[in-house]
């Protein structure tokens, strides 16, 4: 905004306070005439328009603290005065410099003047003075362009390790967007300033991508970690085995499985789960017993000899007692 601008318009006059009015008060006033002048309310209305444009530029500088406190100064020292250039009548420089004691007629010290406004020595029309009040649509500012959502569902391997890929926008054009590598199911992905345009020039809006992960077969994710069920024998568990489980990079790694081991204990490998910008997590395989649904007659007499063998300890005695008490 030009110095002049200042000297000429009376803000407060313009949206109808008065010169003491809180900054609650005067956002209020702000906000109803906004809704009576915005042009989406009277479409083709030049004169409202204009009068929109005046509220938005008068609130862009008294809801600012520093602009409201220089805004108060110059027109309390111009009393009304002109920016002219010298000689061209009463109301010249030499009214404003007067008040500095530098009436003399002659060349004066700018750097008083400029030093009040905290301008360091810069010409009006720069700085503070120079500074834009606004697009009209916005409440002081350019009105930012609205945001575009799209969805899009991929497979569990893909949001695990990255990739991109390309989507449509609503209004059927393609775009590519990267999916970061470990990215979560119900994940939003930003794309800053890829939405619709501003009406008045401001920020572009973002394109907004909600990501839906299919399930895998085997894997299930725990935050970074890779949790997986692992069928064992019967045999395997109570004399113990060295077993081969998958892993999400279509490899294999190797477990010892000690003997006795209960089922639903689980084995750590470490650093086999996702990867994100946090680390990698690790890859945990829950044990679990597989009992044979079907026996012929040489495992079923084996299984009764081991039964007349086995201990005479009731494996629910703990719980039983536990639960009495």
């Amino acid at each position: 905004m030009a110095s002049q601008d200042w000297f000429d318009k009376d803000f407060y006059k313009t949206l109808g306070v008065k010169k003491d009015v809180s900054d609650a008060e005067l956002k209020k006033t702000y906000r109803k005439l906004a809704r009576k002048y915005h042009p989406d309310s009277n479409p083709g209305d030049a004169k409202a328009e204009a009068t929109f444009k005046e509220i938005s530029e008068a609130y862009s500088v008294l809801s600012d603290p520093e602009q409201r406190k220089e805004y108060d100064e110059i027109r309390a020292m111009g009393s009304g005065a002109r920016f002219t250039a010298p000689g061209g009548g009463a109301g010249g420089f030499e009214d404003v410099f007067s008040r500095f004691g530098q009436g003399r007629g002659q060349q004066a010290d700018f750097d008083d003047i400029f030093a009040m406004f905290n301008q360091g020595g810069g010409s009006f029309g720069s700085g503070r003075f120079g500074q834009p009040s606004g697009g009209y649509r916005g409440f002081g500012g350019p009105q930012r362009g609205a945001d575009v959502t799209a969805r899009t569902t991929i497979d569990f391997v893909t949001a695990a390790k990255g990739e991109t890929i390309s989507l449509q926008s609503e209004d059927g054009k393609p775009f590519k967007v990267k999916i970061p590598a470990g990215v979560a199911d119900g994940q939003k992905i930003r794309l800053r300033g890829r939405g619709r345009p501003s009406p008045d020039g401001g920020e572009n809006g973002d394109i907004v991508v909600q990501i839906t992960v299919r399930p895998h077969p085997v894997f299930t994710r725990d935050g970074q970690n890779l949790r997986l069920t692992v069928p064992v024998t019967f045999t395997e568990a109570a004399l113990g085995a060295t077993i081969e489980v998958p892993t999400l990079d279509g490899d294999t790694v190797k477990l010892r499985v000690a003997p006795g081991t209960p089922s639903g204990r689980v084995l750590r490998v470490k650093g086999r789960g996702i990867t994100t910008k946090k680390g990698t997590g690790d890859l945990l395989a829950e044990l679990q017993v597989a009992v044979p649904s079907h026996l012929d007659e040489a495992a079923k007499a084996a299984l009764e000899a081991f039964q007349a063998a086995e201990p005479k300890e009731n494996p629910r005695a703990e719980m039983m007692a536990k639960a009495r008490a």
